[in-house]
């Protein structure tokens, strides 16, 4: 049976209210909880809050803090369906190659060759199977930035499917936190992680943001991925500089060719400076060092 979202929208200041007693409510079930900015110009945010189980309980529970705080809202429920999107999106995709690194699925293990750095990805309800441009940057610049820098603790923001850790984990042999807002991406990374023998260097957890205890534990990482969209790594130029040591390198993807400039800048405004960009289909992948 698949997960239920509440999810429901607020100002701001009022979201910030709100997140912080929910997680406070919420935090000894673990129940996954989540703020995303909507509408910039209209300082539109949304709240969502995963749950099983008793799942009207759960709604009324969100109901009365609502109430308590006088910030009563309308709020939405939407079942997650039991759907493997990825398998279907699988379906005739080629392995692909970055570097010393072969990504692929099942059926096509026959193609490894002797010194690559296979990584397995079982079909799942997540995102990053290694075919898209970004992926494969990101796999291509955390080679040569291992092999150069040789980090020794590393974290996967925003991890989908766990390639990029799983990466980490086979090339360096080094602890990797990874992390998504997606409690079912935190599952199938969990589950490759298995799949490709690494899960006793892979931590995986359903985290947003920075706003997790395990960052404050697992902090200052040597070497920081995040392959998610160019806004959001832009927001989080501050935590990142917060939670990477003084030296450590930061791989960013998810960016545009046109949002290149406007990233760079928000990293450099956090005592960062550029190291690289490597442009693929469109997209690049920055690599920045603190």
């Amino acid at each position: 049976m698949g997960q239920t979202r509440f999810h429901f929208t607020a100002g701001k200041a009022d979201a910030d209210r709100i997140f912080a007693a929910l997680d406070a409510a919420f935090e000894d079930e673990g129940l996954p909880l989540a703020v995303l900015e909507v509408d910039e110009a209209n300082d539109i945010h949304e709240l969502s809050l995963y749950a099983d189980g008793d799942v009207d309980a759960v709604e009324a529970r969100i109901n009365g803090i609502l109430a308590d705080l006088a910030l009563p809202k309308q709020v939405e429920r939407e079942a997650l369906p039991d759907i493997d999107w990825v398998a279907r999106s699988l379906e005739g995709l080629k392995p692909v190659r970055a570097g010393r690194f072969f990504v692929h699925g099942a059926h096509d293990r026959d193609k490894r060759r002797s010194g690559d750095l296979a990584i397995e990805i079982e079909a799942g309800l997540a995102f990053g199977t290694g075919h898209h441009g970004t992926t494969a940057g990101c796999l291509e610049i955390l080679e040569q930035v291992v092999l150069r820098e040789r980090p020794g603790n590393a974290l996967d923001l925003g991890t989908g499917s766990a390639v990029l850790a799983i990466a980490l984990a086979k090339l360096a042999h080094i602890p990797v936190l990874a992390t998504d807002i997606d409690p079912v991406a935190v599952r199938v990374a969990a589950a490759n992680a298995r799949l490709n023998h690494v899960k006793a260097l892979v931590e995986t957890v359903t985290a947003p943001g920075f706003h997790h205890p395990i960052f404050a534990r697992r902090a200052p990482f040597d070497l920081i991925v995040a392959n998610i969209l160019a806004r959001p790594l832009m927001r989080l130029a501050p935590e990142m500089a917060r939670h990477i040591r003084l030296g450590g390198s930061l791989v960013l993807s998810g960016i545009l060719d046109r949002q290149r400039d406007a990233v760079i800048s928000a990293y450099v405004g956090q005592s960062f400076r550029h190291v690289r960009t490597l442009h693929r289909e469109g997209w690049v992948t920055i690599h920045l060092k603190r």
